[in-house]
């Protein structure tokens, strides 16, 4: 069953279909595929897959890999994937993930935390196949040296997948972190923040500190290009609670700049959170000015929304010759019942 499902993944990668297709039909058959022993401490089994997709014009190549453990109950798989340049990978050439006729290829990437050992088939920019994974006993020992604990051989894994290393564990120290224990370590990688994140952070002038609340503004989307925006509109030092809150509203910086090119004068943080959460939109005032309305005060457009004045209803009126009613007097009509019909 193995030098069949081997020559299979051969198979597919030399046809012309589409790269995720290949992906679903490489589950397939790695369904029927034994499951190879990896070394971990506790003696769980896995099975390992990695898929990649490299295109001669991109600078990085995308690597996806999907793995499955015993104490997970056999059923369900992780993925992991992002982007990687190809010198990252030791013993992978171009001309191996390039070849028109396809080869056999083994290569590793190496972590602070482990080494992933990886084997398959390239041809033509797509490759697939199986992975193992090292852990690496010296991290492992530095780590429980530094205070952090003793690492289990899963955790090395997680960490070695989220490219959690010395650097990273410096920048933090260096920054004033409150991270004390391996856990902290893992929970910061599979939830996306990377060392580029924490020196972004600070070189825009924040000093978080805490794991907590920089895992929370990571898991709600506050990414740094939303804090440059923010920063350029004056919004600077704010606390990741308030820019949690800002992100988790849906006030971006886009959306303030499309207020201020339409006449609005820069407001708080709150007044823009109030004005999304009641639905006043920038193509609303759009709306309102083709109808003759401009420099509405943010909280009659607030007020208009919340009676349910749209600039239908105020068109539909003008039909019916109310063409010169106020804005408060559309409101008033709402309110008794009057019907755009």
């Amino acid at each position: 069953m193995r030098l069949v499902a081997e020559r299979l993944i051969h198979l597919l990668a030399r046809t012309p279909i589409r790269f995720i297709a290949l992906a679903g039909i490489l589950s397939l058959v790695w369904a029927c595929y034994p499951a190879s022993e990896v070394s971990y401490s506790n003696q769980q089994t896995s099975v390992n897959q990695w898929l990649i997709e490299f295109r001669n014009d991109e600078a990085t190549l995308q690597l996806t890999m999907r793995y499955r453990r015993a104490q997970d109950g056999g059923s369900g798989h992780s993925n992991v994937g992002f982007g990687i340049t190809l010198d990252q990978l030791d013993g992978l050439t171009r001309e191996q993930v390039m070849s028109a006729a396809g080869n056999v290829v083994r290569f590793q990437m190496k972590r602070d935390a482990g080494t992933f050992n990886f084997e398959g088939w390239f041809k033509e920019g797509n490759g697939s196949g199986h992975f193992t994974f090292s852990p690496s006993s010296s991290f492992a020992a530095d780590l429980n040296r530094q205070g952090f604990g003793k690492p289990t051989d899963d955790q090395l894994l997680y960490l070695a997948l989220s490219n959690i290393g010395h650097t990273f564990i410096n920048e933090l120290r260096a920054q004033g972190y409150d991270t004390t224990n391996v856990e902290q370590l893992v929970r910061m990688g599979n939830h996306g923040v990377r060392l580029e994140y924490l020196q972004g952070l600070k070189s825009l002038g924040y000093t978080v500190k805490t794991t907590d609340l920089v895992v929370r503004m990571k898991d709600h989307g506050v990414s740094l290009n939303f804090i440059r925006e923010l920063n350029a509109l004056g919004y600077t030092n704010l606390s990741p609670e308030e820019l949690v809150r800002t992100k988790d509203h849906g006030v971006s910086g886009k959306f303030i700049n499309e207020f201020i090119a339409a006449g609005y004068e820069r407001s708080s943080l709150d007044q823009w959170i109030r004005v999304k959460d009641h639905g006043v939109s920038p193509s609303f005032v759009k709306e309102l000015k083709e109808l003759g309305y401009t420099n509405i005060p943010l909280d009659q457009l607030i007020r208009l929304k919340d009676h349910g004045v749209s600039a239908n209803f105020i068109r539909k009126m003008k039909e019916k010759g109310y063409g010169d009613a106020t804005l408060d007097e559309y409101i008033r009509m709402k309110d008794r019942g009057e019907r755009e019909e």
